[in-house]
């Protein structure tokens, strides 16, 4: 990181080229997992997978600059990694990727509700899934997203701008 920033280039284009590079990273391995589906049996359809690719990169975007956010605030580069779990994992356990939601306590499900990965899985399922009983309509779902990440590249681009 203390060598890209010394790179003779604007902050944003810095911001904005991690954004997309890693982005583009998490939608190719979007594409291998969507194939493994497919080799295993998973029903998936043309327009589910089209539908799948896009809403990868939105989800990815997000996640991506909160890591950035992170980095903008931090002195010292060299925990970033730990950091960075630290916030990502429990979004991620929260999500409902890996674990039903049903039966978390009333204590911690406002978590869930609160947490814009949940917003990406489900509509990920929704697409790529036949049958899927989302939490909300899917253009909801997608809004919440775009809205998410409105705001955090927007916070992620002013503090990574005047990071010194």
């Amino acid at each position: 990181m203390k060598e890209i920033l010394v790179a003779p280039i604007g902050r944003i284009s810095i911001f904005a080229g991690k954004m997309f590079g890693v982005g583009t990273a998490a939608m190719f391995q979007g594409i291998i997992v969507i194939i493994l589906g497919l080799i295993i049996g998973v029903p998936l359809t043309i327009i589910s997978i089209g539908s799948a690719l896009p809403l990868m990169i939105l989800i990815t975007i997000g996640l991506t600059c909160i890591g950035l956010i992170i980095a903008s605030l931090m002195t010292s580069l060299e925990s970033f990694g730990t950091i960075v779990t630290f916030v990502n994992m429990p979004m991620f356990f929260l999500s409902g990727a890996l674990f039903p939601v049903t039966n978390l306590p009333a204590w911690i499900k406002w978590a869930f509700y609160i947490n814009p990965l949940t917003y990406g899985v489900d509509s990920l399922r929704t697409v790529l899934l036949s049958g899927w009983h989302s939490l909300m309509p899917l253009y909801y779902e997608i809004l919440i997203i775009c809205i998410f990440d409105l705001l955090v590249v927007i916070i992620g681009t002013y503090l990574f701008s005047n990071r010194q």
